[in-house]
């Protein structure tokens, strides 16, 4: 079985945005992780080169294939944040999802990823509200962790 590419990391979260060229980046990534933080009860970590990520889970799938990942995590890639949202959470509670979503604001959502220019173009309230289903979410599908 390969392993899992994205694990925590001894990179220290605040050389990494300091590192990111564009000042509103960096403002909205310390946003976002007192925001994950607040929500998880853990502190940022680097996960991989990339990935902000709190707290953590041990998953089973099926197939026999595991790891650990983050709760709640988020990348200021250059174009836009990646902010990782359970998949579960999005196929279990559809119209939920749905509902907040669309009072959202400005966004595209991907399979488990929710992509996002810059936090001004969202309702913060409303992020905070899908990264707390999330987290539910893992936290009851994985209460071992």
């Amino acid at each position: 079985m390969a392993e899992a590419k994205t694990k925590p990391t001894g990179v220290d979260v605040d050389d990494f945005i300091a590192q990111l060229d564009d000042p509103a980046k960096r403002a909205d990534s310390h946003r976002l992780i007192a925001l994950m933080q607040k929500i998880t009860g853990a502190p940022p970590r680097m996960w991989g080169p990339s990935i902000i990520g709190f707290g953590s889970y041990h998953y089973t799938y099926a197939s026999g294939h595991e790891g650990d990942s983050c709760l709640a995590g988020f990348s200021p890639r250059k174009a836009e944040f990646s902010i990782y949202l359970s998949g579960g959470y999005w196929s279990e509670n559809v119209a939920r999802r749905d509902a907040l979503l669309a009072s959202l604001g400005r966004h595209r959502m991907g399979k488990g990823c929710l992509y996002v220019k810059r936090l001004a173009d969202v309702d913060i309230d409303v992020l905070a509200q899908l990264i707390t289903q999330s987290v539910t979410a893992l936290r009851s599908t994985y209460p071992s962790n």
